[in-house]
């Protein structure tokens, strides 16, 4: 492969690794390529690369958000739901329910989080309406 057709960014197909990755640089006589979505580089033989096809550009994004969603579920938090309810200061329930929240949340029990995060709006509607 031409060094005109390496890109960074670029999505090469290496059949060695049996993997698509973006094309990052040359590092001696190799092309250094990380996994879509990031991760750790691998070298690559530039003369074996090809450009992936668009069937397997959608294969290494759809593993890449696979990836994100087994690893960073947090994100999902906010994506088309209300930003989780704050404590009101100074009250034993609100406080018990963040508690809550904080533990489920660090053990990545992402029911019981949702459940304390709607225990405590409903709390707050409740209790300390305005």
């Amino acid at each position: 492969m031409r060094d005109t057709q390496h890109q960074p960014g670029a999505l090469f197909y290496d059949p060695a690794a049996d993997k698509v990755g973006e094309y990052q640089d040359r590092s001696g006589p190799y092309a250094m390529l990380r996994p879509v979505g990031g991760g750790r580089e691998w070298q690559a033989d530039p003369a074996t690369l090809r450009p992936a096809t668009a069937e397997e550009r959608l294969s290494a994004g759809v593993r890449a958000a696979n990836r994100r969603a087994r690893t960073d579920a947090p994100f999902l938090v906010g994506i088309g739901t209300p930003r989780p309810p704050a404590p009101e200061p100074d009250c034993a329930e609100c406080a018990d329910l963040a508690s809550r929240r904080e533990s489920a949340r660090a053990t990545h029990d992402y029911s019981a989080e949702t459940d304390a995060n709607v225990l405590l709006r409903g709390h707050r509607e409740r209790e300390h309406r305005e």
